[in-house]
């Protein structure tokens, strides 16, 4: 059966995988008949109205569901296309109670239009009473125009819709969370808390899921964990500075990202957090890890660091009157340069790992909007890349990459791309980004005097 997605007109780049990562989720076969990003009208064909609930039950970027009923490229071929499914004839509308509505996306109607357009639906018999508020069944119409088009300031000079639907609501999704998480309401949160929204998406995106594990190794705040645990995963956390989620003590509350997952009545599904990275994980190489989602730093307010010494520098001492100094409250771990490349390659590594067969990774990655800033979308022998998503700024962009875990057998031929290890000790020689970033970005100073 044929369903029409109503998305919101955000993250558009977004909404495609989020929704065939709820399909997986759960288990719906869908196929996606007609979709474009410039567009936030999607077609689907789910096997029944109960999968087509499930699907976008959960869905952040998703607004609203309806039954489809009739599309077409003008009102003639809509009104074909309506007449042909006859949804219309099942007994239940016929005496129902209703009302109809119109979903404009870039041009409007005003409400003298509408009308002749409402009564050219004679055909369906609707002999019910219309009522505005909370009617049995809502009927929409929905006029697709092109948005490089200014909208008219008189009917005379008023474009045509390039598409119409026409449909039976059905359900909304679950855009209603996003306020529930925004981080304005949140008890501990930093200047680098993913928002709310983009977290959940991200969560979506990876498919988190009651009874599954999930893993930040770049927990901050934990606004991932927070993300993955509303949907019912346990969440594990471990950052390089445990000041960040262990947060400021303060008497008899509690503290950090505890704090927040008592916030949200989430605590039972928050397993802990620890100090780490990367290449100094006290985990298993072992499939343990359902899902692994994170936000690494891009080195760009400072330099990447690592758990460990330069080369021919002093730690300090080991021991204080015997005690291991790490053990010591207030104790900060040693930290050397990091090479922005050499993270990511680490990230997928440790994923490849530790994740179970079909489990996801998803982590955010800096980008230019200029050919000379771009950086490649690193790969790694043993993960498929799934999605790219991409959020734009004004001179650079952020791309939310995700990855699939090949089962045992399943692994493709793999060409390693060629690349060069950065060599060096500061911050710029370690991270490409990072000097292109500022190269490009910040303004040259004016050198010429004025008298």
């Amino acid at each position: 059966m044929e369903y029409l997605v109503r998305f919101a007109q955000v993250h558009e780049s977004f909404r495609r995988p989020e929704l065939e990562a709820l399909a997986i989720v759960a288990g719906v076969d869908l196929e996606v008949i007609e979709y474009h990003e410039e567009s936030p009208f999607c077609v689907i064909k789910v096997p029944d109205e109960k999968s087509a609930r499930d699907l976008v039950s959960r869905s952040i970027l998703v607004k609203s569901l309806y039954e489809l009923w009739g599309r077409g490229q003008n009102y003639e071929e809509m009104h074909q296309d309506a007449q042909r499914r006859a949804k219309f004839e099942k007994p239940e509308y016929r005496t129902c109670s209703f009302k109809f509505d119109f979903d404009s996306y870039a041009g409007k109607r005003s409400s003298k239009e509408k009308i002749p357009l409402i009564q050219s639906f004679a055909y369906m018999g609707l002999e019910g009473p219309i009522i505005m508020a909370n009617p049995d069944e809502t009927f929409i119409v929905f006029e697709l125009y092109d948005r490089r088009i200014p909208v008219a300031k008189h009917k005379k000079d008023a474009a045509e819709p390039l598409r119409l639907y026409f449909g039976r609501w059905l359900a909304d999704g679950a855009r209603d969370v996003v306020d529930r998480y925004d981080l304005k309401k949140r008890s501990y949160i930093s200047t680098t808390s993913m928002d709310s929204e983009l977290s959940l998406v991200s969560a979506n995106i990876t498919l988190a899921a009651p009874g599954k594990v999930f893993y930040d190794p770049f927990v901050g705040t934990g606004s991932f964990c927070v993300a993955a645990a509303h949907f019912g995963a346990y969440t594990f956390g471990s950052d390089i500075d445990a000041r960040s989620f262990k947060g400021q003590k303060e008497e008899g509350k509690p503290i950090g990202v505890v704090r927040n997952m008592l916030q949200y009545g989430l605590e039972a599904n928050y397993l802990d957090a620890f100090t780490s990275d990367l290449t100094n994980t006290p985990f298993r190489d072992t499939s343990i890890f359902d899902g692994i989602i994170c936000d690494p730093p891009y080195g760009i307010r400072e330099g990447l660091k690592v758990l460990g010494t330069r080369e021919g520098k002093n730690i300090g001492p080991v021991y204080v009157d015997g005690i291991p100094t790490y053990t010591m409250e207030g104790y900060i771990h040693p930290k050397k340069p990091y090479s922005f490349e050499a993270m990511l390659d680490d990230i997928l590594d440790f994923a490849a790992r530790t994740l179970v067969p079909d489990g996801r990774l998803s982590f955010w990655m800096p980008t230019a909007n200029d050919e000379d800033v771009e950086l490649a979308i690193p790969a790694n022998p043993y993960l498929e890349l799934v999605s790219v998503c991409v959020q734009p700024f004004n001179k650079w962009s952020r791309r939310l990459l995700t990855y699939r875990r090949y089962p045992e057998g399943e692994t493709p031929k793999y060409e390693p791309r060629i690349k060069e290890a950065p060599t060096g000790t500061t911050a710029d020689e370690l991270n490409a980004f990072r000097k292109k970033y500022f190269q490009r970005f910040t303004p040259k100073p004016n050198n010429s005097s004025t008298s």
